[in-house]
């Protein structure tokens, strides 16, 4: 086998986290992530992504316990870790608005997506884990945080030491299950 790359081992080895060492994440790794994520690139380098970090102990606490009420309980396991991180995204007029109309693909979810992708990889990089969270209470966070319309609430991400990474690999389908050059399926398959 050739040798991995740096960037290919981080990314085979990036694995979510549930559960969290009780050790603060410091100050400036958090900073490296966000920079990592503000590198990212944008349609119309519009930069929508805005991120609300969350690294004091009794606010974090606070609005967790908002966050994951009720049939949200599920992912109450991010309430324990150090950092959650708010990804939101600022509605822009033509990334947003115009690109949804013309193409009927919200641009800016994938803005977000890279950004927040970046700001995880540089935390595996850093030793620091990472769980993207979806299900949380969108309505009770914006009420919270008291964040403007003009803003989509997009995930969170928790973040925090990890005391054991899991080893096992998530089964990913096959590369010729899912790629094919110059058409679609069929014979094209790898």
């Amino acid at each position: 086998m050739e040798h991995e790359s740096p960037l290919m081992k981080l990314v085979r080895e990036r694995r979510s986290i549930r559960r969290y060492l009780p050790k603060p994440v410091e100050r400036e790794k958090i900073l490296a992530c966000l920079e990592a994520a503000r590198l990212a690139p944008s349609a119309e380098n519009a930069q929508t992504w805005r991120f609300v970090v969350i690294d004091d102990p009794e606010l974090k606490a606070r609005y967790a316990k908002e966050a994951f009420s009720g049939i949200y309980a599920y992912t109450k396991f991010a309430a324990e870790a150090p950092v959650l991180v708010l990804l939101l995204a600022k509605l822009d007029f033509l990334a947003n608005r115009l690109g949804r109309q013309v193409q009927g693909i919200p641009f800016f979810l994938l803005d977000a997506g890279i950004s927040g992708e970046h700001f995880v990889l540089r935390a595996e990089e850093l030793g620091i884990g990472t769980c993207w969270i979806g299900w949380f209470h969108v309505r009770k966070t914006r009420k919270f945080f008291k964040i403007p319309r003009r803003y989509k609430i997009v995930s969170l991400i928790a973040m925090g030491y990890y005391e054991k990474k899991p080893s096992r690999e998530r089964p990913r389908k096959p590369l010729e299950e899912i790629a094919s050059f110059n058409a679609f399926g069929g014979n094209s398959m790898l």
